[in-house]
């Protein structure tokens, strides 16, 4: 009977993951819970040790001359049987088989052991998703719910719930298909532990790139800047640390190798990458790439405003479907951005 014990422990922490010392914990609890709801004595000593298959409980008894509580005294004529030089308020701890404890008290076992597990595969989960917190995670796709489109993913051992808004624009994702997900925060629910999965931050597309571009992994390009429209268009801006490596080219790859496995995974988004500067001019007329820009005239009020002009040919370029270029451009760089043609508006005079 021991020996199935603790292999059914070994096999719980094989299966899902629950240390068997944090089970035999939780038995040792639901014992003695079971002797206080049998004998009204929590006076137990429970030996459990994996390690050599050893399982024993002992009620502990007070001598006395005559029993009043069954549970927590024993006669001292019973008591001299087991050991002759005992005396009267000593302790004496009985032999008990746990097979002895009453249904209530069994079954209250029972539901302490099965919370136990239930905690232990919370904790477990936690662990696991507070060890990817803010990283990048392979998911498989478990099912989809229908009425709401979110996707249920098996990460690892554990589940989590990609919610429809916070899928890549029209996406459709299949069921057993493997996704990149980013684990945006971890928080203790009453139901358990929470993660907040997304395939929509611009931190998604950060982590990609880290992946992707070993220059970024080991630190010679760093990125600066995200800005992003999931499933449409981001953009991103990189620097060298190193003069002999070119930020830009490290992260778009021979022939466009890097850069086009991202946009593969993130289901056919735009991505512009672009060279920071120090230089808020430099970086701002960066940003607005795919335009030529001719002119950047920083507010001299310092409020990170400034004016941009393009050739009359680019405007429409610059500014963006539905202004999205000028946008993005505006969030990456942090500055708002005027967008005016060469030849100036109608109507407007030179001063203006």
């Amino acid at each position: 009977m021991n020996s199935e014990v603790f292999e059914a422990l070994e096999l719980l922490e094989k299966e899902r993951g629950i240390p068997v010392d944090f089970m035999v914990d939780r038995i040792k609890k639901a014992i003695l819970t079971a002797c206080k709801n049998s004998y009204n004595n929590e006076d137990a000593i429970i030996n459990m040790d994996p390690e050599t298959g050893k399982f024993e409980v002992f009620l502990r008894k007070t001598v006395v001359e005559t029993v009043t509580d069954k549970g927590r005294e024993i006669s001292m004529e019973e008591a001299r049987e087991m050991d002759p030089g005992i005396q009267l308020e000593d302790k004496v701890s009985i032999s008990l088989n746990t097979k002895e404890f009453g249904r209530i008290a069994a079954q209250t076992a029972r539901n302490i052991i099965r919370q136990g597990i239930r905690d232990g595969e919370r904790g477990q989960m936690m662990q696991e998703f507070q060890s990817k917190h803010q990283e990048l995670v392979s998911a498989v796709v478990e099912r989809i719910d229908p009425r709401t489109g979110a996707a249920t993913l098996r990460i690892n051992k554990a589940e989590a719930v990609l919610p429809k808004s916070e899928q890549v624009g029209n996406e459709s994702l299949k069921e057993g298909s493997h996704i990149k997900v980013y684990v945006v925060s971890v928080k203790e629910t009453e139901k358990g532990p929470r993660a907040m999965i997304s395939r929509t931050h611009p931190d998604l597309v950060k982590r990609l790139f880290e992946t992707e571009v070993p220059e970024i992994y080991d630190g010679v390009v760093e990125i600066k800047a995200v800005s992003r429209e999931a499933g449409s268009r981001t953009k991103l801006a990189v620097t060298s640390h190193d003069p002999n490596v070119d930020a830009v080219g490290a992260c778009i790859g021979a022939r466009g190798a890097r850069v086009s496995s991202i946009v593969d995974e993130l289901g056919g988004e735009k991505i512009d990458i672009v060279e920071y500067s120090d230089d808020p001019a430099k970086f701002i007329a960066s940003a607005l790439s795919p335009a030529h820009v001719l002119s950047v005239e920083v507010a001299p009020d310092g409020s990170r405003a400034c004016r941009v002009t393009v050739p009359d040919s680019q405007l429409s370029l610059a500014i963006g479907n539905k202004g999205q270029n000028a946008r993005l451009a505006a969030r990456l760089t942090g500055w708002k951005i005027d967008i005016k043609p060469e030849s100036g508006f109608y109507g407007e005079s030179p001063e203006e």
